[in-house]
């Protein structure tokens, strides 16, 4: 069998429509989908296939959704034979990336992610904090200009996605001074992201504080497979460190692009976006070009994954 690695998306993927070609083609999904429904107490499946579009893209009805989608189509690749030999997701997607591995409980996982919503919405006033996307420069080139900003005017790196792409986040006031100062150290752009806070900053950590009460009151396993952390980028299999790495995730940076070098060092035959959109698949190319990446999120994309999986090497 050729040997791969899964990774699922995180905020900012969802859209109207995710999800109904394979509720409608699948049995097992529908069946998740609609238990899914029964532990939220709404109806998150109408959310995903009618919108609108605003309620959806609130954190706690986003992250539900987007994790609820890529476990589903996960369920689908495991009853067809396909197993990942290690997996990731960015952010949210973690928690996608721990189900898959048996470390997290797929119905406990979305209440665990809705409540994580909650928490993260509430952990700082809304218009206060922000986040953008730095292109352009490097990890290090950013860092020298974030030394000085704290306080009212605090920043953090956040997600470490791909060379010269790197977001950060912290205060409004914060976020826009310290843009100014990338544009005149030579970022190309410095782009305002469309989120509700300044997510995986320091700011965040009265939320991971509360978070970690909840996490304390699920069940965590060993991982069956490797799971490369956000907080770590290095494999992950037993409980305690899960649990504790998760808490330190809503805090801490994103580091994609470690976990993405690290599976090419691997050497895996296709790392695998599963669940909605693309923009994970698009990271893997600008970290190794040539790497084989598939996109699975319907039916269509499915089948064609899983023939290439099962044809002779």
């Amino acid at each position: 069998m050729k040997k791969t690695a899964v990774v699922f998306p995180g905020q900012g993927s969802q859209e109207v429509g995710m999800g109904r070609a394979m509720y409608e083609a699948y049995p097992s999904v529908k069946e998740l989908f609609d238990r899914a429904d029964e532990v939220l107490g709404y109806s998150l499946t109408s959310l995903m296939f009618e919108g609108p579009a605003e309620e959806l893209t609130k954190t706690e009805n986003a992250q539900p959704a987007l994790l609820l989608n890529s476990i589903a189509i996960q369920q689908v690749l495991t009853e067809e034979g396909v197993k990942p030999d290690m997996t990731a997701g960015h952010s949210l997607g973690e928690y996608s990336a721990l189900t898959a591995a048996g470390a997290l409980d797929p119905l406990e996982a979305v209440q665990l992610v809705h409540i994580r919503g909650k928490l993260m919405e509430e952990a700082y006033p809304t218009g206060k904090g922000t986040m953008a996307a730095v292109l352009g420069l490097s990890q290090e080139e950013i860092e020298d200009i974030l030394t000085g900003f704290d306080g009212d005017k605090a920043v953090d790196l956040a997600n470490i996605n791909c060379p010269g792409q790197i977001v950060i986040s912290g205060t409004k006031e914060g976020v826009e001074a310290a843009g100014e100062q990338l544009k005149e150290k030579g970022a190309k752009r410095v782009l305002p992201l469309n989120v509700s806070g300044p997510f995986h900053s320091r700011l965040m950590e009265p939320a991971s504080e509360e978070f970690a009460g909840h996490l304390n009151d699920r069940t965590i396993r060993d991982a069956s497979i490797p799971v490369y952390a956000n907080v770590s980028a290095e494999a992950v299999t037993e409980a305690e460190t899960i649990e504790r790495l998760l808490v330190e995730q809503l805090y801490s940076p994103v580091r994609f692009q470690q976990i993405l070098e690290a599976f090419v060092e691997e050497e895996v035959d296709a790392i695998v976006e599963v669940g909605q959109g693309k923009v994970l698949s698009g990271l893997v190319r600008k970290v190794q070009r040539r790497m084989k990446t598939f996109s699975v999120q319907d039916p269509d994309t499915l089948k064609d994954f899983i023939e290439w999986y099962k044809e002779e090497a």
